[in-house]
């Protein structure tokens, strides 16, 4: 399939006419691929009226269903994870874009206000920076944030809108129960889990009723007195529910837009996802956030894996509940490097990492954020983007091109 785009002013002409040739040339010289002179995700993302007139793009046909596929909106996009924890705000703002350029669909950010472990060392505000980020690219954004602590429900419904009108269609918002190392800074209270869930609950029906338009005034877990939120996009920002069990997700399924959910064993996040579809989810979006680790070695993969993720390593109500971020590393010494393994796969083979997303997208995700534990961001974006999401691509997943 040809795709030549042009625009008619005359002083393009020339432009127009060497990106279409050379398009054309590499479609004769090389039949089984394609080049684009725009970043993935460019055409289903782009304003009204915003066709440079320098681009000239060939897909081939073995691309073509995919692409349509993916304006039907019929296709699993992959995703990008955005660690705050991880990396300073200006270089995940340059790694979101190369990931957009190396063809990631989307990206999802994390919300953080300490990392897991002093090793990570960096913590930038979110909000600041998806503003900056969904400027710097086209493709869409998730977060996930806890409302009812650090962010009272109002406030979080305004920062959401913002974006929402800023960038209409392409940001989602996941509302979590919270960690302590995160909400216990405000010095309120840390409770158990159901009560944590109950507090959930009611910051949504707010941060609902915000987004509706209606004037807000709640007495409950937490206050709110005659809000009211005169900025809104023409659609509400769609309000996703966080759970890494089946039962939160039955909890979240009546009143949320949508699940999003962690990696672990492939059968627990599937009882994860069935438990959200049978209990009122049914046919809204699902988004799977799964961590690996890769490099060029796999000791070096393993060496990074530890380095950096060991502290994530804790079972039950442990995550939740620990302050600091030296607690996450002491619980981090006690993890070999077979438990970091059942945790997520770690390894230098590219051909087992395709199988192991190829496993994920038997779930049937709409969305499937990708994040790499490791400090080697840019390799594994390059590396990722030409072999691996091409590869699955070709026959191992319901995956966007």
């Amino acid at each position: 399939m040809l795709l030549v785009l042009v625009r008619a002013e005359p002083a393009a002409w020339a432009g127009d006419f060497i990106g279409s040739a050379l398009a054309c040339l590499t479609y004769l010289l090389l039949p089984g691929s394609f080049i684009s002179l725009v970043r993935p995700g460019w055409w289903e993302q782009r304003p009204p009226g915003d066709v440079p007139g320098w681009v000239g793009a060939i897909w081939t046909r073995r691309h073509a269903d995919a692409f349509d596929a993916v304006e039907a909106g019929t296709m699993t996009r992959i995703g990008y994870h955005c660690s705050h924890e991880q990396f300073t705000p200006g270089e995940l703002l340059t790694l979101a874009q190369l990931a957009e350029d190396a063809g990631f669909r989307c990206a999802k950010s994390s919300d953080h206000f300490h990392p897991w472990s002093e090793r990570q060392g960096q913590s930038g505000f979110a909000w600041s920076w998806l503003g900056s980020a969904l400027q710097a690219t086209r493709f869409g954004f998730g977060n996930i944030a806890a409302p009812g602590y650090r962010y009272h429900p109002a406030v979080l419904a305004q920062a959401a809108a913002t974006l929402g009108q800023m960038y209409p269609g392409r940001f989602w918002l996941a509302l979590g129960s919270g960690e302590a190392i995160n909400e216990a800074i405000t010095g309120l209270p840390w409770p158990e889990k159901a009560e944590r869930n109950a507090r959930l609950r009611e910051c949504a029906e707010v941060m609902q009723a915000l987004f509706a338009g209606e004037t807000v005034t709640h007495r409950g877990r937490i206050t709110v007195l005659e809000a009211k939120l005169y900025t809104r996009p023409v659609e509400p920002v769609p309000l996703y529910a966080a759970a890494v069990t089946p039962e939160t997700a039955k909890f979240v399924a009546p009143w949320a837009d949508g699940l999003l959910t962690a990696s672990g064993e492939l059968e627990t996040v599937r009882a994860v996802i069935k438990a959200f579809r049978e209990h009122g989810g049914a046919g809204k979006p699902v988004i799977l956030q799964s961590a690996l680790c890769w490099a060029h070695s796999d000791e070096q993969a393993i060496a990074m894996a530890m380095e950096q993720w060991s502290s994530r390593v804790v079972a039950g109500e442990v995550a939740w509940d620990l302050r600091r971020p030296g607690d996450f590393d002491e619980t981090g010494k006690l993890v070999g490097e077979a438990a970091m393994r059942r945790l997520l796969p770690v390894s230098a083979d590219l051909t087992r990492l395709e199988d192991w997303i190829a496993e994920q997208l038997t779930l049937d995700l709409d969305e499937l954020h990708l994040h790499q534990v490791g400090t080697n961001q840019r390799q594994f974006i390059e590396m990722f983007g030409e072999r691996v999401l091409p590869a699955v691509l070709r026959g191992k997943g319901r995956v966007s091109p």
